[in-house]
């Protein structure tokens, strides 16, 4: 828990910083789309992750790296704010800043993010009700899928917005089944 407290020290100011300059500048939808094109990146590559993590890589080289890959991708007030990561020993936490400026996108865009761990791949009509649901439960404009396959589950589906939790799997039926069964033993 400190590890992650300490973590989110670091991470919030520079997201609320670059949130900051971004409405400041009225560029909010330019900044929104780099971070996400970032935060894509940094997915899809492992190596790139990795390479920003490391403290045996030297910071010229990670200012090459942030030029050669996002230089000509992204807004000049983006990759200043990523050279400017480098040059704090920041960039390590890059993901992080991604995702705490993404929460604080959805806050302002009045966005739901609803984590759904599912048995099988969902169907666009069942992402859709999906949506609806929890735009009636949230009050949300719109709603985020955050969706993650888990055969475990054997069929059914756990939705989590915010701190609510709504576990209709099977798995959870047959645990809760079980809790009946043995407390009345």
């Amino acid at each position: 828990m400190k590890s992650n407290s300490v973590s989110q020290a670091v991470v919030a100011p520079y997201a609320e910083a670059l949130m900051s300059l971004a409405q400041e500048q009225k560029n909010l939808d330019a900044i929104a789309k780099d971070v996400r094109l970032i935060g894509d990146t940094l997915t899809d590559s492992l190596e790139l992750s990795q390479l920003f993590a490391s403290p045996l890589i030297g910071a010229d080289v990670k200012k090459g790296v942030v030029e050669n890959v996002f230089g000509s991708q992204v807004s000049p007030i983006t990759k200043s704010f990523l050279l400017l990561l480098v040059d704090r020993k920041r960039i390590a936490f890059l993901g992080q800043i991604v995702n705490e400026f993404k929460a604080l996108l959805r806050v302002i865009d009045q966005v739901a993010l609803a984590e759904i761990t599912t048995a099988l791949k969902l169907s666009r009509s069942q992402e859709d009700s999906i949506r609806d649901r929890v735009k009636a439960m949230t009050g949300a404009r719109s709603v985020d899928l955050d969706v993650t396959v888990n055969p475990d589950l054997i069929g059914g589906v756990i939705i989590k917005v915010g701190s609510q939790v709504v576990d209709a799997s099977i798995r959870g039926q047959l645990r809760r089944l079980k809790s009946s069964l043995t407390a009345g033993v």
